[in-house]
C-alpha cells in the first residue's frame, strides 16, 4: 500500500551579490587625498547604485517567487459561466463518455480504498464526473498505464484523455487539446543524503536517472541530462521505489506529485526545480475533433469559475493525506490490489 500526502507548493529564491573594488596612489600628497575623496565619493555611488540593483534583484526574485506559487493550483476561469455547445458532438460510444487515466499519479489520480473496496479518487477523476454530467453521458473510466492513453486515444478507443497531460508542441502535433485545468511545476528528485553530493545534471552523467515513459518528464530527462542512463518506468511508483532503494540515483517527477512522495519517504527530497514552458495540465482529445474540445472548454471554464476545480483539488488532497488507504497503480484482473503490492 502507498503511502500518500500533499504539501503546500514552495518557491525558490535565488540571492543575487554584487561586489566592487578598487585603489589608486600618487607620491603627491594633495593629489592623493583629492584622488581618494573622489574615490570615496565614487564608491559611495556605486555601493548605492549596487543596493539599488540587489534591491530590484531581490524585488524580482520576490515577484517570480510569488508568481511561482500563484501557479500551484487550479488555473483561472473567465469569470463568467458559459453555455455548453453541443452541436455536432459525438462519443465512441454512444450515451457513454470513455475516458483513459493512469491511477498512480496522487493527487491526479489514484485509488482510494473504502470498506476494501478501491475506488478511483483525484481532481482528474472529479473532473471527469463533471465533464460527464454536464454532457448527459454516462462515465466509463478506463485505467491504463500512462504511455498507453494517448496511444487507446488515437485509435478511437477513448473519448478523452485525463491523467495531468502537460499540452506540449509535440503532443499537439498528434492530438487536440482544451485549455489549461491545472497549473503546475516539474522537479528532480534526489536521496536527502546525496544532497551535498548532487549539485548539477552534470553530476549525473553515466548514472541511472528514472522518468515515466511516454510522459513530459521522459523529455526533460533527455534534454537536462542526456549523458545520463536514463531509464524509462511505466509508474511514478516504480520511479520513488528504484530511488528508495538505489536502483535510480534521480527521477523527474511533477512537482504536487514529487512534495507528496517526499512527504511520504522523507529520505527522499526534491533537488531543484525543472524549468518547463507549458503552462499546466489539459484534456487531451482525439484530432479533429473541435466538437469535444469547444464542450470541454466550456465545462473546465465552468468549473474554474464557480470553484469547483478548487474544492476537487481539496477533495483530491485530502483524500490523498488518507495514507493507509490510498493505492497507486493497476488492478488485477479481479478488480482488486495485487497481493504483492498490498504486501509493500
Amino acid at each position: 500500500m502507498k503511502k500518500t500526502f500533499i504539501a503546500g507548493a514552495l518557491g525558490a529564491l535565488m540571492a543575487l551579490s554584487l561586489a566592487a573594488c578598487g585603489s589608486s596612489s600618487t607620491p603627491n600628497a594633495t593629489t592623493a587625498a583629492a584622488t581618494t575623496g573622489a574615490e570615496t565619493e565614487a564608491a559611495a555611488t556605486t555601493a548605492a547604485a549596487g543596493d539599488a540593483e540587489t534591491t530590484a534583484a531581490a524585488g524580482e526574485s520576490t515577484a517570480a517567487a510569488d508568481n511561482s506559487a500563484k501557479k500551484e493550483g487550479a488555473a483561472e476561469g473567465s469569470g463568467k459561466m458559459m453555455d455548453i455547445p453541443k452541436d455536432g458532438l459525438t462519443t465512441v460510444e454512444a450515451g457513454k463518455l470513455i475516458v483513459g487515466t493512469s491511477p498512480d499519479f496522487a493527487p491526479y489520480e489514484f485509488y482510494h480504498v473504502n470498506s476494501g473496496t478501491p475506488e478511483l479518487a483525484g481532481f482528474d477523476v472529479a473532473l471527469a464526473h463533471r465533464i460527464a454530467d454536464d454532457l448527459g453521458l454516462e462515465l466509463e473510466i478506463v485505467p491504463i498505464d500512462f504511455d498507453g492513453i494517448l496511444m487507446e486515444l488515437q485509435n478511437g478507443n477513448l473519448d478523452l484523455g485525463i491523467s495531468g497531460f502537460s499540452p506540449s508542441p509535440e503532443r499537439k502535433q498528434t492530438f487536440d487539446f482544451t485549455n489549461v485545468y491545472y497549473q503546475g511545476g516539474q522537479s528532480f528528485v534526489i536521496r536527502k543524503a546525496d544532497a551535498d553530493k548532487y549539485k548539477s545534471y552534470a553530476d549525473f552523467n553515466g548514472l541511472p536517472v528514472g522518468a515515466q515513459t511516454g510522459s513530459i518528464q521522459m523529455d526533460l530527462a533527455k534534454e537536462n541530462t542526456p549523458d545520463a542512463n536514463i531509464v524509462g518506468l511505466p509508474k511514478v511508483t516504480d520511479i520513488i521505489s528504484e530511488l528508495v532503494t538505489g536502483k535510480l540515483e534521480g527521477g523527474f517527477i511533477e512537482t504536487a506529485v514529487a512534495e507528496q512522495y517526499c512527504k511520504n519517504y522523507p529520505e527522499l527530497q526534491i533537488a531543484w526545480d525543472v524549468p518547463y514552458d507549458s503552462e499546466g495540465s489539459a484534456v487531451a482529445v482525439k484530432k479533429g475533433n473541435t466538437a469535444m474540445v469547444d464542450a470541454v472548454n466550456a465545462i473546465i471554464n465552468n468549473a474554474l469559475t464557480d470553484g469547483s476545480m478548487n474544492q476537487y483539488i481539496t477533495d483530491a488532497q485530502e483524500l490523498a493525506s488518507d495514507e493507509a488507504n490510498v493505492y497507486e497503480g493497476q488492478l488485477d484482473a479481479n478488480g482488486q490490489i495485487e497481493t504483492t503490492a498490498a504486501a509493500n
